[in-house]
């Protein structure tokens, strides 16, 4: 069963952070959402939980208040208008702009070589893709790392791996720029990205709306199919570049 409830004192990242942690904790929570804007936390549990003992989770925290609301979280799925696929497109657009770069200068750079080579290709976006989003992690990588750790696997452990992560896509980025050992750089690749669509995979099947941290936290992109994607087109080409090395 899922039920919504209503959390104040939420003021930002590292407050919906600490309160999804915090409920995650209580005995029969399956899953947590946290809607930062809304001030809503959508709870999925075994049976119903006392509202008493939800509140114990956050007593730690005394800014955090929880409330219950009159109805059930229900979703339902109704055709996307004009209106909202407008909306889509404006909420995506740093996302979309920034893909469009990356493919265009890279196709230009293969243009420029006289031919259209596969791997070189992929090589140079690869290279793009990872110092661009780097980049913007490293603007605020506090803010970062507070946002992954609210739905990556070894973040929610280790708190630290967000920093580690967002330095890992620059040296990444710089490895493929340089050509530094091809085959390490796509392992290492492959590894990094699938340990991090797991948790991408997660929060989108389980509607989770929370922040995706793709961008850092300069832009406030919701969690949806569209970082599986980033993160499978990654995992692809370091595939397909490894297969034709090996």
């Amino acid at each position: 069963m899922t039920h919504t409830y209503n959390v104040s004192g939420m003021t930002c990242g590292g407050c919906q952070a600490k309160v999804l942690e915090l409920l995650s904790k209580v005995t029969g929570v399956n899953n947590v959402s946290i809607d930062l804007p809304t001030g809503k936390a959508i709870i999925d549990m075994d049976n119903q939980i006392a509202i008493a003992e939800l509140e114990t989770a956050l007593k730690d925290y005394p800014k955090y208040k929880l409330s219950e609301t009159n109805h059930q979280h229900n979703e339902v799925i109704l055709p996307i208008s004009e209106d909202e696929l407008k909306s889509l497109v404006q909420t995506y657009k740093p996302i979309l702009l920034i893909f469009g770069y990356i493919t265009v200068t890279t196709l230009l750079l293969e243009w420029m070589q006289g031919d259209f080579v596969w791997m070189r290709w992929m090589n140079h976006f690869m290279a793009e893709f990872f110092l661009v989003f780097s980049f913007f992690k490293l603007l605020n990588l506090k803010g970062f790392a507070e946002s992954y750790r609210m739905y990556d696997i070894v973040a929610k452990r280790w708190a630290a791996w967000g920093y580690v992560y967002a330095f890992t896509e620059l040296a990444l980025g710089l490895a493929f720029l340089t050509g530094f050992n091809p085959i390490l750089t796509n392992i290492v690749t492959f590894a990094v990205m699938t340990v991090s669509i797991i948790g991408v995979l997660q929060s989108v099947l389980n509607k989770r709306k929370i922040k995706c941290a793709c961008l850092g936290d300069v832009f406030n992109l919701p969690m949806s199919t569209i970082t599986i994607i980033e993160d499978a087109l990654m995992i692809g080409m370091s595939v397909i570049m490894l297969l034709t090395m090996l």
